[in-house]
């Protein structure tokens, strides 16, 4: 089917018309040619009604942000709390701080034992060398102690450096008119130890202003420590020595009081040593027994071959009757106190248990001084194998650049803290402004 051409169209489509014959003015004549312009002005259409679309389409989603009075606040929070302080803080660290320098030492306490004369003779001497963690507590306290820095500072004046940069520095210097007690807090801040109990190793750490002022801080406590551990060692000697000695002393008494006694012994008695003496007196008694057995023995003897007056047995029978007397006088002197009968003045029983006692009492001195003296010989022995030295196993450094303060880990430790403290106050300000 042929497809009439678009003028044809055009010509053939009736117009429409509108109530006021708009369309009719509107439509553009067949004929026109092309290219020719179209003089006639086209009014303007009549505008619509506006609907509910229209009007929300129309108005503005949102109205543009501005600071409120709660933003500056929060603003001038920051500055006053974060900024303001954090800047200050960076120009005092970089532009009055005077720099520091550390020196470190490292040392710990050895014991030095060596073998005795027969480990020498075999030669098993040997050289042990063991860590004493007390040892190493008591330089510990002792290198903080007031009397640790009350001689550092009479030899290198620690009041006169640490207050050099007052008031430039008013942060890290000393103050001027410190006491011994404020120079003793400050020695802790400048002087830092690290101690292992385990090991006994002893770090220090020391920082001045100047290299060579940290190096001869360092170098004072190695040294005062070592003089702790030498009086130590002398201290430990002399106890010793001490205690030794006075036993040996109570030893010497026990013996010579003994001794006395023994002496006024004899001195009453007359006797040098009773067992002795009885054994004499046992030996007459012995005897005295012997001559009247022989003396019977020639008694009847000559009474068989003589008669009843002859004067033989009359002298016999005499002889038999004075040795039976005398030795009945031995047998009572045992027992008597009678000294006109050949007693000492106490019986004999009583004068052995006294004797005996004095004896095992002196005995037993004698034993316990040569105890004692062994003892002393002892000590005075041990103290010369035993002795604690200070091995020092870093020797003070001699810094070259400055590592204090650490400017850096400063500063962002305050902005930290700074801002913590900022975000803090802020969180409370909006929870109450919220509550309220």
């Amino acid at each position: 089917m042929n497809k009439p051409p678009d003028g044809a169209a055009a010509r053939g489509a009736p117009a429409a018309s509108g109530p006021d014959g708009t369309a009719a003015r509107r439509a553009a004549p067949a004929n026109k040619p092309a290219g020719a312009k179209n003089l006639q002005a086209v009014p303007p259409a009549a505008p619509a009604s506006p609907g509910p679309e229209t009007e929300a389409a129309a108005r503005p989603i949102a109205r543009r942000a501005g600071m409120k009075s709660r933003h500056w606040g929060l603003l001038a929070g920051f500055v006053a709390l974060v900024a303001l302080p954090l800047l200050a803080t960076i120009v005092y660290l970089w532009g009055f701080a005077e720099d520091q320098y550390a020196s470190s030492a490292g040392f710990t306490v050895r014991q030095e034992e060596g073998g005795g004369a027969s480990e020498l003779l075999g030669g098993l001497a040997q050289l042990a060398g063991t860590g004493t963690g007390s040892d190493g507590d008591i330089l510990y306290e002792f290198i903080q102690s007031q009397e640790m820095v009350r001689e550092v500072d009479a030899e290198l004046g620690l009041r006169t450096h640490y207050a050099a940069p007052f008031p430039g520095d008013p942060v890290f210097a000393l103050w001027p008119g410190a006491t011994i007690e404020d120079l003793q807090d400050y020695w802790q801040r400048m002087v830092r130890i690290s101690f292992d109990q385990a090991s006994g190793l002893i770090e220090v750490q020391a920082l001045a202003f100047t290299p060579d002022m940290a190096q001869d801080i360092a170098a004072a406590i190695v040294a005062r420590s070592q003089d702790m551990i030498n009086d130590l060692n002398l201290q430990a000697r002399e106890d010793a020595m001490r205690y030794a000695r006075e036993d040996l002393d109570e030893a010497l008494v026990r013996l010579k009081t003994a001794r006395e006694a023994l002496t006024s012994f004899r001195t009453r008695t007359q006797i040098v040593d009773p067992e002795a003496d009885i054994q004499g007196r046992m030996g007459v008694m012995a005897s005295l027994q012997q001559q009247l057995a022989q003396a019977l023995i020639e008694y009847d003897l000559s009474a068989q071959t003589a008669n009843p007056g002859d004067p033989r047995l009359s002298q016999s029978r005499q002889r038999i009757e004075v040795i039976r007397n005398r030795i009945a006088e031995e047998r009572q002197s045992f027992a008597s106190d009678d000294t006109q009968m050949g007693g000492v003045g106490e019986d004999y029983p009583s004068l052995i248990a006294e004797y005996e006692g004095l004896s095992v009492d002196r005995e037993f001195a004698e034993e316990t001084y040569r105890a004692a003296l062994a003892a002393v010989d002892l000590a005075r022995a041990k103290a010369q194998r035993q002795s604690r030295y200070l091995a020092t196993y870093i020797a003070p450094t001699a810094p070259e650049m400055a590592e204090y303060p650490r400017r850096v880990i400063l500063t962002a430790l305050t902005a930290l803290f700074l801002t913590l403290v900022w975000s803090i106050l802020a969180l409370v300000y909006y929870s109450i402004r919220d509550r309220g």
